[in-house]
């Protein structure tokens, strides 16, 4: 890191007119920091100097290359939040993205700008990615700059300039998307003024079509790709990242107008496209379909049909015809992020999320991946935890630590069991599914809400066999134990129960424990209240 007297030689440097000396000093100083995110507190006066210095040296007409120069040295600055006053003004702002070619507020940015995208020269184009990476630090790290680009239409520059970019601008698009992101992201207001002006979803959705050179063959379905097709290239894919990443924050709204569902249709088709792509690493494609799974998220539960209604393509005979290759691309996906066991709540609640809905809402959905998670039992001799099978992985996760995890992973599982009591029972045993029951009502039996079809599973010979052997409290057939009480005298049995009753009165009236029993609405409640309900002769039985 640079000492206090390199900074100040710097900013004497500001006030001359010697732009080669000012830039051979700056790129100095580029080089020394350019991997230092960890900046001396004693020296941020002087770095706001110089902020607002350089701002002021950007202002005036300079060479391309001493423009970059400049920019490279105000990133570096931009990732200390304490020092961007001076950046974070309408001003700074405005210098910023006159340097990224940016009009504030206009929707002709790029054809009444002196330099045009397709007309960008190598070094004009260099400095305009670094005004854009400089702009994506500000606004990431001040939300005074985030007002700004606000009040001064930020957005609107960059929606123009996505409408005009050309291919050959990689870095330009790529932080104009990203750039757009943040905005839209952080911003609640900017994402409004977007949708009612812009059409911004139909716009990235474009941009998203042409970046994977994908080929409609049906009003919502894209022709598969070849089977020797090679890898989505890595900057295509960079792209096709940022656009989806805006395109989540802007479907985050419930703002819907008359082209929505078919927008939104058509998005869900691009998704299952995106799903059945490689990239040039596993590590990339598994973050591009993470990306394209957030989204799906967002989409009404209605538009999830096209992810298996492939009319060209076909389907299986025994899912009424439907293409389950990207379900099973989101089911291998889940395990995958089950496997690598962290980063739950960010990394896997998303997918199990959107299985669960479109299992709820889609039947053949439901169907295939039950037939995957929860096949027919045959083993009941060991724990459903127990193992390494997708259903026992899912099992553990039921009683994991975060409740946000646990929760998507037994309602995951209650919805494939069609929101059955009895059923969920069979396969997670009544210790796992607890929680569940509990925050549902439902510990009392019974089902959800949601109506399902009548098919019905049938129980494998194993189970039936070994079903009245089940402790329906662990869900497997335990090795007999011996009798504790079997050599007891009648008088030893009594002692030792009242023994029992005598130790839990003592810690109930210490509050130390507080004995519960489960009401008709199949909620918990303090046990005087449970016991003194009114008989209830009705009773009702679900089947499998």
């Amino acid at each position: 890191m640079f000492q206090v007297m390199d900074v100040n030689g710097i900013l004497s440097r500001l006030q001359t007119q010697d732009e080669e000396e000012l830039d051979a000093l700056l790129h100095k100083y580029n080089q020394e920091n350019s991997h230092t995110f960890a900046f001396d507190q004693k020296e941020e006066h002087l770095r706001s100097k110089l902020c607002q210095g350089l701002l002021t040296v950007l202002g005036k007409q300079l060479q391309p290359h001493s423009q970059r120069t400049c920019l490279e040295t105000l990133r570096i600055l931009s990732r200390d939040k304490n020092v961007l006053g001076p950046v974070a003004t309408r001003e700074g702002i405005t210098v910023l993205a006159g340097l990224a070619q940016l009009n504030c507020g206009s929707e002709e940015a790029d054809t009444q700008n002196g330099h045009p995208e397709h007309t960008l020269t190598g070094e004009n184009e260099r400095v305009v990615v670094e005004a854009l990476k400089c702009l994506c630090n500000v606004v990431f790290n001040s939300t005074a700059a985030q007002q700004v680009s606000a009040d001064v239409q930020l957005a609107r520059g960059l929606c123009a300039r996505l409408r005009a970019i050309c291919t050959g601008c990689h870095e330009v698009g790529l932080f104009s998307l990203r750039l757009l992101f943040l905005l839209s992201a952080l911003r609640r207001d900017v994402r409004e003024d977007l949708q009612r002006e812009q059409h911004p979803v139909r716009l990235l959705t474009e941009l998203l079509e042409h970046t994977v050179a994908l080929r409609w063959v049906g009003p919502y379905e894209v022709a598969p790709p070849e089977p020797q097709a090679l890898p989505i290239p890595a900057e295509d894919n960079e792209r096709s990242m940022e656009a989806l990443k805006t395109l989540f924050s802007l479907t985050l709204s419930d703002a819907r107008d008359e082209d929505s569902d078919h927008q939104f249709r058509r998005i869900a088709a691009i998704m299952r496209h995106l799903l059945m792509l490689k990239t040039q690493t596993e590590e990339k494609t598994e973050e591009a379909h993470s990306h394209a799974i957030n989204l799906l998220c967002n989409l009404p539960v209605s538009c999830l049909d096209v992810l298996i209604d492939v009319p060209i393509q076909g389907g299986l005979e025994k899912y009424n015809g439907k293409n389950m290759d990207v379900i099973q691309v989101l089911l291998d996906f889940m395990e995958k992020r089950i496997d690598k066991g962290s980063n739950y709540k960010e990394g896997l609640t998303p997918v199990l999320s959107l299985m669960a809905e479109g299992s709820r809402h889609h039947r053949e959905i439901r169907r295939y991946i039950k037939a995957q998670v929860l096949p027919p039992l045959k083993d009941v001799k060991i724990r459903p935890e127990i193992g390494t099978t997708i259903r026992n992985k899912l099992v553990r996760l039921m009683t994991h630590v975060d409740m946000g995890v646990k929760q998507s992973a037994a309602e995951f599982l209650f919805v494939l069991c069609k929101e059955s009591v009895d059923n969920l029972l069979k396969y997670t045993g009544y210790g796992n599914a607890a929680g569940l029951l509990e925050a549902r009502g439902l510990l009392a039996g019974g089902r959800g809400e949601t109506q399902y079809s009548d098919d019905e599973d049938s129980d494998t010979e194993e189970y039936k066999s070994a079903k009245p052997f089940i402790n329906p409290i662990t869900g497997h057939v335990e090795e007999p134990m011996p009798n504790p009480m079997e050599e007891m005298t009648e008088e030893q049995k009594e002692y030792e129960a009242q023994k029992l009753v005598n130790m839990f009165d003592k810690l109930s009236r210490q509050n130390l424990i507080r004995p519960m029993g489960v009401k008709k609405d199949g909620t918990l409640a303090p046990l005087d209240e449970t016991l003194c309900q009114p008989a209830d002769d009705s009773s009702g039985s679900d089947t499998d």
